[in-house]
């Protein structure tokens, strides 16, 4: 048998993998354009679908397939899927607080 190679320690195995507080942000930003580009397809959507309604002459184009209600959801999922990661990071700033830490 072969002896188990050791790493050096310093050599970097993985790539740096983003923070958790990182993550949440960007969950959010995702969720925020979510709601904003959707609700603004939305409004303008009889724009959008007179030219495909009359090249194509489908008469369904003419409504938006989301109620305003799924895309507010929908984007409150996203942005809740991460939000216990953001908790829990607002929670250990709490009790550093209290404890005396940073």
């Amino acid at each position: 048998m072969s002896d188990p190679v050791i790493p050096d320690p310093q050599t970097p195995l993985a790539k740096p993998t983003a923070s958790a507080k990182e993550i949440s942000k960007w969950s959010m930003v995702v969720a925020a354009l979510w709601i904003g580009i959707l609700s603004l397809v939305k409004a303008f959507w009889p724009l959008i679908a007179k030219p495909v309604m009359l090249a194509t002459g489908e008469v369904r184009a003419s409504t938006f397939g989301l109620d305003m209600g799924d895309i507010i959801f929908s984007g409150l999922a996203l942005a809740a899927v991460f939000t216990p990661i953001y908790f829990s990071i607002v929670l250990d700033k709490i009790r550093d607080m209290k404890l005396g830490g940073k």
